[in-house]
């Protein structure tokens, strides 16, 4: 076993246990940022991909309705009855994706889980230390 005598003082030991203590602090707050200014940029692209798709799908979505309306009135259905048919059918399967988009969204954890994390094995390192 190796015993090796420290020769400094009471006051220098806990002098160097803050300056230890206040830098692992201050690298743990950088690595917050750095993970969360990750998370965000990618959210933020994703959403900017979601919002795009989406008009362009909207388009297309509005006339191929107005393609199953004109279809039904083709077929013999009074006007009003084919068009409000279709706005009854894309309602229910709005309500549909609108269900399932809310239900990911609250399964997306943007907490900085890594950080909190050595925050927890830092506090344990602190209490060692001290000991």
């Amino acid at each position: 076993m190796d015993d090796q005598r420290d020769d400094r003082s009471l006051g220098q030991l806990f002098g160097d246990l803050s300056r230890q203590f206040g830098t692992l602090v201050n690298k743990e707050i950088e690595l917050a940022k750095t993970e969360m200014t990750t998370r965000i940029t990618t959210v933020g692209r994703d959403a900017v991909q979601i919002g795009a798709g989406g008009a362009l799908a909207y388009a297309a979505l509005l006339t191929a309705l107005i393609a199953v309306g004109l279809l039904l009135i083709e077929l013999g259905i009074a006007p009003w009855l084919a068009f409000l048919l279709v706005a009854i059918i894309v309602g229910a399967i709005a309500a549909v994706l609108i269900q399932r988009g809310r239900a990911e969204l609250q399964k997306t954890n943007l907490a900085p889980t890594k950080t909190i994390e050595t925050l927890k094995e830092d506090a344990e390192w602190a209490k060692e230390q001290v000991k």
